[in-house]
């Protein structure tokens, strides 16, 4: 079977690449703006038709989209998260009409979800941030596609290479910066949100698994951890795992723009283990333990 990545090299595009190169009669095509792409796509940038003849060439079985931009201004949002994967359906819907299409979506779609309650796929989408706001309009772009297409409505996801822009992979950095030093204050923002927090791992078995599920598949699926964690727990449980010794102080202040003013998030994942057989099989001290194992290993190799 032949699976073309898109956005391969990136943090959720790298999970997936590997699990399917370790999945057999499984050939793993890489595309991307990076040079160690075997297809050269920015889903950006390129026009249909450029890209319907790169699709033509990769011959995909299925196309896992990974690609998106998670931080930037408004256009820079909209050019990754939303003309991307219009542009992709378009090429798709000549060049491979046949593939099976895995669109990787963002819980920040939902928006403020209502305190201790799980939301479903059926919904109403209200984000919050433009990001969220993008992400839902790549999400229409591939339900209303007309292709074999589904998306996974990612939630926070947790492990090795975790990028800094966002918390998880941001407070790995700053742990490792601080060290042992039991003097060390790491000042935060507030802490008190709850987020659903989901195994990279995790997410790149519920993509394969999406890519050779019985057809037809719902346009949505959620995938996270099924719980809600307050963020604080998470800060906490990190530094636990880095043996921070220092304080961590929290001024109430300072939510992100992917966040927006969302404080409570958590999904409903019965669908993905009715359709799919999935379940999250690893906890959030596995997570965490692999995104500050990861976080040592780079360090030791950029020391001079």
């Amino acid at each position: 079977m032949r699976i073309l990545v898109l956005g391969f090299t990136g943090y959720l595009g790298g999970h997936v690449a590997e699990h399917l190169r370790a999945l057999p009669g499984v050939r793993v095509l890489g595309g991307g703006r990076t040079p160690a792409a075997e297809f050269g796509i920015d889903l950006a940038t390129a026009r249909a038709d450029e890209l319907a003849r790169t699709v033509a060439e990769a011959e995909p079985d299925a196309v896992i989209n990974c690609a998106g931009a998670t931080g930037g201004d408004s256009v820079t949002l909209a050019e990754a998260n939303s003309r991307g994967p219009a542009a992709l359906c378009a090429a798709l819907r000549k060049a491979a009409p046949s593939a099976r299409l895995v669109h990787l979506g963002s819980v920040a779609e939902y928006g403020l979800g209502a305190p201790h309650t799980k939301v479903t796929e059926s919904a109403a989408t209200h984000p919050l941030s433009a990001y969220g706001a993008t992400k839902l309009a790549g999400t229409v772009a591939v339900t209303t596609s007309g292709l074999d297409a589904v998306v996974l409505r990612v939630g926070n996801p947790v492990g090795a290479g975790a990028p800094a822009t966002g918390l998880p992979g941001r407070i790995a950095g700053l742990l490792r910066e601080a060290g042992q030093d039991p003097a060390a204050v790491i000042r935060l923002g507030d802490l008190s949100a709850y987020r659903d927090f989901v195994d990279a791992r995790d997410v790149a078995r519920a993509a394969a698994l999406a890519v050779s599920a019985p057809r037809p598949l719902p346009g949505v699926l959620n995938i996270g951890g099924g719980q809600a964690v307050p963020v604080r727990e998470l800060v906490r449980a990190l530094a636990r795992i880095a043996g921070f010794r220092g304080r961590i102080g929290e001024n109430g202040v300072g939510v992100s723009a992917r966040s927006g003013e969302v404080s409570w998030q958590c999904s409903d994942i019965t669908a993905a283990e009715d359709v799919l057989g999935w379940r999250p099989s690893y906890t959030l001290d596995d997570s965490l333990t692999a995104l500050w194992e990861a976080t040592a290993r780079r360090e030791d190799v950029n020391a001079p």
